[in-house]
């Protein structure tokens, strides 16, 4: 497993890529890339934007691939949040009758095999993982 800190800003964005996409293999389709960069954007900048508002702080990323399947971990020591608690938006809806946000965890919860939240030392935690076939 490999784990590093990034300060929380939209700015490390693109080095939380660069390390998660170091973990997946290169025979990884396209299409599951995507899923999988879909997922930890949206769960990085949402720690970003949120985590330590009006302040900032870092998260913690874990990585690993083993048995054919990536696990990613987001910790994160800013407000207790839960996403997962949050009720899934109505997509029958049209996009000007739904409430704003919630799409993006709701998503992550389509595109990931498992998606589990909890709260423990005073961190969030946030764990994604994706079977890569």
């Amino acid at each position: 497993m490999s784990t590093r800190i990034f300060p929380a800003t939209d700015e490390s964005m693109q080095t939380v890529f660069d390390f998660v996409h170091s973990q997946i293999p290169q025979d990884c389709s396209v299409e599951v890339l995507n899923k999988i960069d879909l997922a930890v954007e949206e769960i990085f900048i949402n720690i970003a934007h949120y985590a330590y508002t009006p302040d900032t702080g870092n998260a913690e990323i874990e990585c690993k691939f083993e048995n054919d399947t990536l696990t990613v971990v987001f910790s994160d020591s800013g407000k207790e949040f839960n996403p997962l608690a949050r009720t899934d938006p109505d997509t029958s809806l049209s996009l000007d009758e739904r409430d704003i946000g919630g799409l993006g965890i709701f998503l992550t919860k389509q595109f990931m095999d498992s998606v589990k939240y909890e709260y423990v030392n005073n961190k969030n935690t946030l764990s994604i993982q994706k079977k890569i076939v």
